[in-house]
Protein backbone atom coordinates (compact mmCIF):
# COMPACT_ATOMS: atom_id res chain seq x y z
CA UNK A 1 0.00 0.00 0.00
CA UNK A 2 1.38 3.41 -0.91
CA UNK A 3 2.01 6.03 1.76
CA UNK A 4 -1.00 8.13 0.66
CA UNK A 5 -3.30 5.07 0.58
CA UNK A 6 -2.02 4.03 4.01
CA UNK A 7 -2.71 7.53 5.37
CA UNK A 8 -6.23 7.58 3.89
CA UNK A 9 -7.13 4.12 5.24
CA UNK A 10 -5.65 4.95 8.65
CA UNK A 11 -7.60 8.21 8.83
CA UNK A 12 -10.81 6.43 7.82
CA UNK A 13 -10.32 3.71 10.47
CA UNK A 14 -9.40 6.26 13.16
CA UNK A 15 -12.47 8.39 12.38
CA UNK A 16 -14.71 5.29 12.42
CA UNK A 17 -13.24 4.24 15.78
CA UNK A 18 -13.66 7.74 17.19
CA UNK A 19 -17.29 7.95 16.05
CA UNK A 20 -18.00 4.48 17.50
CA UNK A 21 -16.34 5.39 20.82
CA UNK A 22 -18.27 8.66 21.00
CA UNK A 23 -21.57 6.94 20.22
CA UNK A 24 -20.85 4.23 22.80
CA UNK A 25 -20.20 6.84 25.46
CA UNK A 26 -23.31 8.75 24.32
CA UNK A 27 -25.45 5.60 24.61
CA UNK A 28 -23.91 4.29 27.82
CA UNK A 29 -23.93 7.54 29.79
CA UNK A 30 -27.74 7.58 30.36
CA UNK A 31 -27.56 3.92 31.42
CA UNK A 32 -24.72 4.75 33.80
CA UNK A 33 -26.62 7.75 35.17
CA UNK A 34 -29.78 5.69 35.77
CA UNK A 35 -27.74 2.93 37.39
CA UNK A 36 -26.09 5.33 39.82
CA UNK A 37 -29.18 7.43 40.61
CA UNK A 38 -31.57 4.47 40.96
CA UNK A 39 -29.54 2.03 43.01
CA UNK A 40 -31.36 -1.18 43.75
CA UNK A 41 -33.69 -0.95 40.76
CA UNK A 42 -33.37 -3.16 37.74
CA UNK A 43 -32.47 -1.19 34.64
CA UNK A 44 -34.68 -1.69 31.62
CA UNK A 45 -32.58 -1.01 28.52
CA UNK A 46 -34.39 -0.84 25.19
CA UNK A 47 -33.44 -3.57 22.71
CA UNK A 48 -32.53 -0.90 20.15
CA UNK A 49 -30.05 0.59 22.62
CA UNK A 50 -28.60 -2.84 23.38
CA UNK A 51 -28.17 -3.54 19.66
CA UNK A 52 -26.59 -0.11 19.11
CA UNK A 53 -24.12 -0.68 21.95
CA UNK A 54 -23.16 -4.11 20.58
CA UNK A 55 -22.80 -2.66 17.07
CA UNK A 56 -20.57 0.12 18.41
CA UNK A 57 -18.36 -2.40 20.19
CA UNK A 58 -18.11 -4.48 16.99
CA UNK A 59 -17.16 -1.42 14.92
CA UNK A 60 -14.49 -0.49 17.47
CA UNK A 61 -13.03 -3.99 17.35
CA UNK A 62 -13.23 -4.37 13.57
CA UNK A 63 -11.49 -1.04 12.92
CA UNK A 64 -8.83 -1.65 15.56
CA UNK A 65 -7.87 -5.14 14.39
CA UNK A 66 -8.00 -4.15 10.71
CA UNK A 67 -5.64 -1.26 11.40
CA UNK A 68 -3.36 -3.42 13.53
CA UNK A 69 -3.02 -6.09 10.84
CA UNK A 70 -2.98 -4.06 7.62
CA UNK A 71 -2.23 -0.38 8.20
CA UNK A 72 0.95 1.19 9.55
CA UNK A 73 0.84 4.13 11.94
CA UNK A 74 2.76 6.97 10.31
CA UNK A 75 3.00 10.36 11.93
CA UNK A 76 1.67 13.13 9.69
CA UNK A 77 3.78 15.59 11.75
CA UNK A 78 5.68 15.73 15.05
CA UNK A 79 4.33 17.78 17.93
CA UNK A 80 4.75 16.93 21.60
CA UNK A 81 1.65 18.90 22.65
CA UNK A 82 -0.65 17.13 20.16
CA UNK A 83 0.85 13.82 21.25
CA UNK A 84 0.02 14.59 24.88
CA UNK A 85 -3.54 15.55 23.91
CA UNK A 86 -3.92 12.15 22.19
CA UNK A 87 -2.56 10.36 25.26
CA UNK A 88 -5.02 12.30 27.43
CA UNK A 89 -8.05 11.59 25.22
CA UNK A 90 -7.09 7.90 25.03
CA UNK A 91 -6.93 7.55 28.79
CA UNK A 92 -10.05 9.65 29.27
CA UNK A 93 -12.06 7.40 26.95
CA UNK A 94 -11.00 4.34 28.92
CA UNK A 95 -11.64 6.13 32.22
CA UNK A 96 -15.33 6.47 31.33
CA UNK A 97 -15.52 2.78 30.46
CA UNK A 98 -13.80 1.88 33.71
CA UNK A 99 -16.18 4.05 35.73
CA UNK A 100 -19.17 2.36 34.08
CA UNK A 101 -17.74 -1.08 34.77
CA UNK A 102 -17.01 -0.13 38.39
CA UNK A 103 -20.56 1.12 38.93
CA UNK A 104 -21.99 -2.13 37.53
CA UNK A 105 -19.58 -4.29 39.51
CA UNK A 106 -20.06 -2.57 42.86
CA UNK A 107 -23.80 -2.19 42.29
CA UNK A 108 -24.27 -5.93 41.70
CA UNK A 109 -21.55 -7.34 43.96
CA UNK A 110 -23.81 -7.41 47.06
CA UNK A 111 -26.46 -9.34 45.07
CA UNK A 112 -24.29 -12.33 44.20
CA UNK A 113 -26.55 -14.47 46.40
CA UNK A 114 -29.41 -13.80 43.97
CA UNK A 115 -27.39 -14.13 40.78
CA UNK A 116 -29.48 -14.13 37.56
CA UNK A 117 -29.65 -17.30 35.46
CA UNK A 118 -26.22 -18.27 34.10
CA UNK A 119 -27.05 -17.57 30.44
CA UNK A 120 -28.42 -14.12 31.18
CA UNK A 121 -25.46 -13.25 33.41
CA UNK A 122 -23.01 -14.48 30.78
CA UNK A 123 -24.60 -12.42 28.00
CA UNK A 124 -24.60 -9.29 30.14
CA UNK A 125 -20.99 -9.85 31.22
CA UNK A 126 -19.88 -10.42 27.62
CA UNK A 127 -21.64 -7.24 26.51
CA UNK A 128 -20.04 -5.11 29.21
CA UNK A 129 -16.68 -6.78 28.56
CA UNK A 130 -16.94 -6.13 24.81
CA UNK A 131 -17.62 -2.44 25.37
CA UNK A 132 -14.83 -2.12 27.92
CA UNK A 133 -12.36 -4.00 25.69
CA UNK A 134 -13.37 -1.88 22.69
CA UNK A 135 -12.67 1.32 24.61
CA UNK A 136 -9.36 -0.15 25.79
CA UNK A 137 -8.34 -0.91 22.19
CA UNK A 138 -9.36 2.61 21.16
CA UNK A 139 -7.18 4.06 23.91
CA UNK A 140 -4.28 1.90 22.66
CA UNK A 141 -4.83 3.24 19.14
CA UNK A 142 -4.67 6.83 20.35
CA UNK A 143 -1.50 5.97 22.32
CA UNK A 144 0.14 4.53 19.19
CA UNK A 145 -0.73 7.62 17.18
CA UNK A 146 0.44 9.84 20.02
CA UNK A 147 3.78 8.01 20.21
CA UNK A 148 4.24 8.38 16.45
CA UNK A 149 3.42 12.11 16.60
CA UNK A 150 5.59 12.60 19.67
CA UNK A 151 8.57 11.63 17.52
CA UNK A 152 11.79 9.88 18.43
CA UNK A 153 13.40 10.62 21.81
CA UNK A 154 15.97 13.40 21.80
CA UNK A 155 19.39 12.29 20.73
CA UNK A 156 18.17 9.25 18.78
CA UNK A 157 18.64 9.09 15.02
CA UNK A 158 15.56 9.86 12.86
CA UNK A 159 13.67 7.05 11.11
Amino acid sequence: MSRSQNAFVYLFLLIAQSVAAFLLLWLVFPIFYNLVTNLGQEQDIAPSTQISVIAGAIVLQACYWARLHWVDVKAPFHNIFVAHLLFFVGRLSFLFGGAFFSAIFFRHLPELAVFPPFGQALIKALGVGAVLFGLFCYSLELDRLGKAIEGPPRGSPPD
